[in-house]
């Protein structure tokens, strides 16, 4: 049903978003050195390198990643090493966030340039440079995989600019090329032939697992393109399974409520002999305390039952091989 896999997923992308948002001065010390060892001993033999830079508004055509509070290039090296030298594949995640708070999906311009207003081209022109930039830190740490984009539901459209930033990274970086789609999108991107694998934000409700997977599963077949959810999980809350991508649902620390949609989703996964894994968000670069855990109700499952589980499932998919 699709093509030959890239062989650095196989056998099983059990993959752990690490890092997230990539704050300047958070990467490379102690800590997150100890975050990164305790996140590779949960089965992990993959993770996303997430960092952001900003801009200033969905607006703004600039795509400042030289500055704080982005991490540094030293510090983005140093997580691919550190990762390496604990045995896992590593997908960089360079990702542009809106300084204002505007969700990334809302970045957008007018179909057709008008004089005087901020366009598409002048954005992708400042993203293009974002990318490759990071794309050339990929090569020459010899990243397995590098992600370049996430979750740009109005730039999505912008087929022929994709399409252009793929070439161009192409040329500076021979690893696997992927995009992460937002939830609900998969089946619609127009130019998934561009990159390898196909990758998306999984955060279904926990009802709805089968219902999208259906969906998903037409565009594998397709597309001939192998697929894994570059982002899921749900936060250790109550109510979360309900609505897993809503970050700041009100809600008390359920650990019990994480657990519940693991096990549903993995399940669910399970089923669909296309799917080659997880890369579940998320792990920061500073961990909260085992003791505190119960009281952590975010969406890493560092020391709660999800933990647990997901050491086990990992473990039993790959065989216990990075």
């Amino acid at each position: 049903m699709t093509a030959p896999l890239p062989q650095a997923l196989e056998p099983y992308v059990a993959g752990m978003t690490w890092g997230w948002t990539g704050v300047r001065g958070t990467w490379a010390t102690e800590d997150a050195a100890e975050s990164m060892r305790l996140m590779a001993d949960h089965g992990v033999n993959w993770t996303a390198l997430a960092y952001s830079a900003l801009q200033d508004t969905a607006q703004s055509t600039q795509v400042r990643f030289g500055d704080a509070p982005t991490v540094t290039d030293d510090e983005i090296v140093w997580a691919i090493r550190e990762a390496k030298g604990l045995g896992l594949k590593v997908c960089l995640k360079p990702v542009v966030n809106v300084a204002d708070g505007t969700w990334r999906a809302h970045i957008g311009f007018f179909d057709q340039d008008v004089p005087g207003e901020p366009n598409w081209g002048e954005w992708f022109a400042s993203y293009r440079e974002f990318i490759l930039h990071a794309a050339r830190i990929a090569a020459a740490e010899g990243c397995e995989m590098l992600c370049i984009g996430c979750e740009m539901v109005r730039a999505d459209a912008r087929e022929d600019e994709w399409r252009a930033l793929i070439a161009d990274v192409r040329a500076v970086y021979d690893g696997v090329v992927t995009y992460n789609c937002d939830k609900y999108q998969e089946d619609r991107l127009t130019w998934w032939d561009a990159v390898d694998v196909i990758t998306s934000s999984g955060y279904y409700p926990i009802d709805a697992w089968q219902e999208q997977l259906d969906r998903i599963e037409r565009v594998v077949e397709a597309s001939g393109k192998p697929f894994f959810f570059m982002e899921a999980g749900c936060p250790s809350r109550e109510g979360s399974p309900a609505r897993p991508n809503d970050w700041a649902l009100p809600g008390g620390p359920s650990g019990a409520e994480q657990l519940r949609y693991y096990e549903t989703m993995f399940s669910a996964c399970d089923e669909r002999s296309w799917m080659l894994g997880l890369m579940l968000w998320d792990w920061p670069a500073r961990l909260y305390s085992a003791a505190d855990a119960a009281v952590n109700s975010d969406y890493c499952p560092y020391g709660k039952p999800a933990g647990a589980f997901l050491r086990d499932a990992y473990r039993q998919r790959t065989g216990g091989v990075r």
